[in-house]
């Protein structure tokens, strides 16, 4: 269940996030390979290209690639020189992935790392400082990714967190399991002094924060 009103989600991409052929196709081919159908919306994937262009976009990296949907709005906020590392556990998620970027023409600027982001990480660090880190994996995980995450982007660099609201349990099931451990993860964060931090509400909402 979703609390975020489809009409407004509507409105928000028809103005700055209609999806190009590209983009569409992508989708379909996630489908298409039976991953599970959980991508970002395309107006949240407008603010993460933007957010990457805000920071300069030179160092990206995704936790949680799935078919290269959300990689490929990343990807496209990234200056000229920039690059995107986008880590996926699943082999045939990344070959998916990987064929959606060739698609976009994306394939140079990104590279797909395959494994457990947690045994990853600690390799990734020798790319840091990264403008942006974008969590979009298992929610088990959130704290611990993020925990790396605001020790590896620079001072004015972004953390992004996807699925604030757990699917709008948040609201509607704050008992929830799910509910409960997304709500322990988003007060960690609003406490945390190093950041400065909000949700943006659109879609199932993205935690975003900002390094001192």
């Amino acid at each position: 269940m979703t609390i975020y009103n489809d009409a407004l989600s509507t409105y928000i991409s028809n103005l700055f996030a209609a999806e190009d052929d590209v983009l569409r196709q992508i989708r379909a081919n996630i489908e298409a390979a039976g991953l599970p159908m959980i991508t970002i919306r395309p107006e949240e994937g407008r603010f993460l290209q933007l957010l990457v262009m805000l920071t300069g976009g030179q160092r990206v990296l995704e936790i949680g690639t799935l078919g290269g949907y959300s990689g490929t709005w990343l990807a496209r906020g990234l200056a000229p020189d920039g690059r995107l590392w986008t880590l996926e556990k699943s082999s045939k998620h990344a070959e998916v992935a990987r064929a959606n970027f060739a698609l976009a023409g994306v394939s140079e600027q990104v590279e797909i790392v395959e494994g457990d982001a947690h045994q990853l990480l600690p390799k990734m660090a020798v790319h840091a400082p990264f403008d942006l880190v974008f969590i979009d994996a298992e929610k088990e995980g959130y704290a611990d990714y993020y925990a790396w995450a605001v020790e590896h982007v620079r001072p004015g660099g972004v953390i992004a967190a996807h699925n604030a609201f757990a699917q709008g349990r948040i609201a509607s099931e704050p008992e929830s399991e799910a509910a409960r451990n997304m709500d322990a993860f988003n007060r960690m964060v609003s406490e945390d002094s190093r950041v400065e931090a909000t949700i943006f509400p659109a879609g199932d909402g993205t935690l975003i924060a900002v390094r001192r």
